[in-house]
């Protein structure tokens, strides 16, 4: 069970959503060796000015994941795409993803993300210009419209075939929807009847379960997986198993939960330094611990406070024992 962009085969149908703040080298990593087949970077502004910046350059460091190399870019102005998708394969991108999605203020006040979708001409300039200043594959990631009164995703859609694009991901919302609401699958399954290109289907994808009811509904070539993966990274495997056998697979032991946290923290460390990486580690302690009864707001703030890298693993594992010694004297 896998799919193809270019002449690039992926593993599987599972893909990590590119989530400015989360998906940074580490957690790209963290999901690949938990079963994401595949995973974009974080969103990479098309400006030149901000290339030399600490932001972008951390963003750009694709150092040790197995390939393709997937780079999202945003912009606005074509020729400015352009460039920056060229850029980016000089700098070793494989496959360049245009994003048409972020709903953000700030992107979208800039007439980046999302907020392109109200110009249909604006669209077919940026997407021929990338396409043609590179001679690798180019995908896109677009919403089913500005608004809730303004759904043009057929029409987007038919626009990216025809300007070259090679994969298209689809969010089930509006620009306006943000994150509310429902995603609106009738949408992406309309798109995926209309075109030929493959489809990747987004939006509150959150069990094995609903990512089959998802792929047999929309009938898309692959799912992304967004915020969910944040609380549950190991949710790709649960979700391959499924779709492969059937059956559900049991949720991780909390012994294998404190592995992949550790080595996730240490990853961590290593890529930003002990101190930014003490900081940036703990909204994924927060989004991974946060569900469990034990994660007490005396654990959480000593958790949130401490700035170095071995203060912060002691106090993993110091609760992750509690949790055991309270399961066991549970059991007697």
């Amino acid at each position: 069970m896998s799919f193809s962009i270019g002449p690039y085969q992926f593993a599987n149908q599972l893909v990590l959503a590119p989530m400015a703040g989360v998906t940074d080298r580490p957690f790209r990593q963290l999901c690949r060796s938990l079963g994401a087949g595949m995973t974009v970077s974080e969103m990479i502004t098309s400006r030149p000015d901000l290339r030399d910046t600490r932001k972008t350059k951390l963003r750009m460091d694709h150092q040790g994941e197995p390939g393709p190399v997937i780079v999202q870019i945003a912009g606005g102005i074509p020729q400015m795409m352009a460039d920056a998708a060229q850029y980016n394969v000089d700098h070793g991108a494989q496959i360049i993803d245009i994003n048409m999605g972020c709903p953000a203020k700030k992107v979208c006040k800039v007439d980046a993300g999302s907020a392109l979708l109200k110009d249909s001409k604006l669209v077919r300039s940026i997407l021929s210009a990338v396409v043609d200043s590179v001679s690798i594959p180019v995908t896109l990631k677009m919403r089913t419209g500005w608004s809730r009164d303004s759904k043009n995703a057929l029409e987007i859609a038919k626009i990216a075939e025809d300007c070259g694009i090679q994969a298209l991901t689809i969010h089930g919302r509006t620009r306006e929807d943000k994150y509310l609401g429902q995603a609106e699958y009738n949408t992406i399954r309309k798109v995926k009847q209309s075109i030929s290109i493959p489809i990747i289907a987004n939006g509150d994808i959150d069990s094995a379960q609903k990512a089959k009811k998802v792929m047999d509904f929309t009938g898309a070539d692959a799912i992304m997986i967004g915020r969910i993966a944040q609380q549950r990274p190991w949710i790709f495997k649960q979700i391959e198993h499924y779709l492969v056998t059937g059956l559900s697979q049991q949720e991780p032991s909390e012994q294998q939960k404190q592995k992949w946290l550790r080595d996730h923290l240490t990853n961590l460390y290593a890529f930003y330094g002990e101190y930014f990486g003490a900081q940036i580690a703990r909204k994924h302690i927060n989004w991974q611990l946060s569900k469990s009864s034990q994660y007490s707001a005396n654990v959480k703030a000593d958790l949130m406070q401490t700035t170095t890298a071995e203060t912060q693993l002691s106090l993993i594992d110091s609760y992750f024992e509690q949790w055991n010694q309270e399961q066991l004297a549970r059991i007697a």
